[in-house]
C-alpha cells in the first residue's frame, strides 16, 4: 500500500512563492514516476509537473514552465513543488500522485495509481 500526504499550501499574494511537499510511505521504491496535479473550482484536474525516478526526467505544463520546479529528496522519500511568481490563476487544490509503472499518458490523471488528499493553494491579486 502507498500513502501520499501533501503539505505546504496556503494563502499568498501574487508574485509570491510556496513550496509544496508530498511525503511518501509504503511501497514506493519500485514506482516509475511521481507528479503534481491541480484542480480549481468547477474545473477538471490538470497536470502540473512530473518526475521520473529512474531517468530523472522532468515534465511541466506550459502554464507553469519557468515558474515551478519539481524535485525529490530520496533520503526523506519526499517530493517537492517549488512555486515562484505565483498568479491568481494558480489557485487550486494541489495533489501529488504516483505512477506505478511505465506507460500511459503522463499528462493524464489516468496514468497515476495513487493520490494524496490535496493541499489548498490560494493566490490573491
Amino acid at each position: 500500500q502507498v500513502q501520499l500526504v501533501e503539505s505546504g499550501g496556503g494563502l499568498v499574494q501574487a508574485g509570491g512563492s510556496l513550496r509544496l511537499s508530498c511525503a511518501c510511505s509504503g511501497r514506493t521504491f519500485s514506482s516509475y514516476a511521481m507528479g503534481w496535479f491541480r484542480q480549481a473550482p468547477g474545473k477538471e484536474r490538470e497536470f502540473v509537473a512530473t518526475f521520473t525516478w529512474r531517468e530523472g526526467f522532468t515534465y511541466y505544463a506550459d502554464s507553469v514552465k519557468g515558474r515551478f520546479t519539481i524535485s525529490r529528496d530520496n533520503a526523506k522519500n519526499t517530493l517537492y513543488l517549488q512555486m515562484n511568481s505565483l498568479k491568481p490563476e494558480d489557485t487550486a487544490v494541489y495533489y501529488c500522485a504516483l505512477q506505478r509503472t511505465y506507460g500511459g499518458n503522463r499528462y493524464s490523471v489516468t496514468a497515476y495509481d495513487y493520490w494524496g488528499q490535496g493541499t489548498q493553494v490560494t493566490v490573491s491579486s
